[in-house]
């Protein structure tokens, strides 16, 4: 299994984050906040980086879709779920938009930096609770 995922890092065009996620750096964070408050800060930082344009926000499902040019274009989505009261988890799912069959890591780091930015904005709880909050 191992080395499927060692091949399916290399060629891979997209990243995504979730709850059992084999990758530690790629597991769910989760934040003490309501949903509406942890998505608009969210959605401030998003607005406030270079290249990046917020292209759609929907409070009710919680997502906001965002489209980043520069170097290597993006097509980001946020989603921002509340599982408990004042618990809220954040996932992002980024794509690449490239010729070839790999961005040789570039979700991947960009995701990994969208967290390292996020975490001290909020309250950070941990990573991956989504099992612990919801019993």
């Amino acid at each position: 299994m191992s080395f499927m995922l060692t091949l399916k890092k290399i060629f891979s065009t997209g990243t995504e984050t979730r709850d059992h996620h084999p990758d530690e750096k790629f597991v769910t964070h989760y934040y003490k906040g309501m949903q509406k408050k942890i998505l608009h800060e969210v959605e401030s930082m998003l607005n406030g980086k270079k290249n990046f344009k917020v292209a759609s926000v929907s409070e009710e499902r919680g997502e906001i879709i965002v489209r980043v040019t520069g170097k290597k274009k993006v097509f980001l989505v946020a989603t921002v779920i509340m599982v408990s009261p004042n618990r809220t988890s954040v996932d992002f799912s980024a794509s690449t938009d490239t010729i070839l069959f790999t961005d040789f890591g570039y979700s991947r780091r960009f995701v990994t930096e969208l967290y390292k930015e996020l975490d001290p904005r909020l309250n950070f709880l941990g990573k991956g609770l989504g099992d612990k909050l919801i019993k």
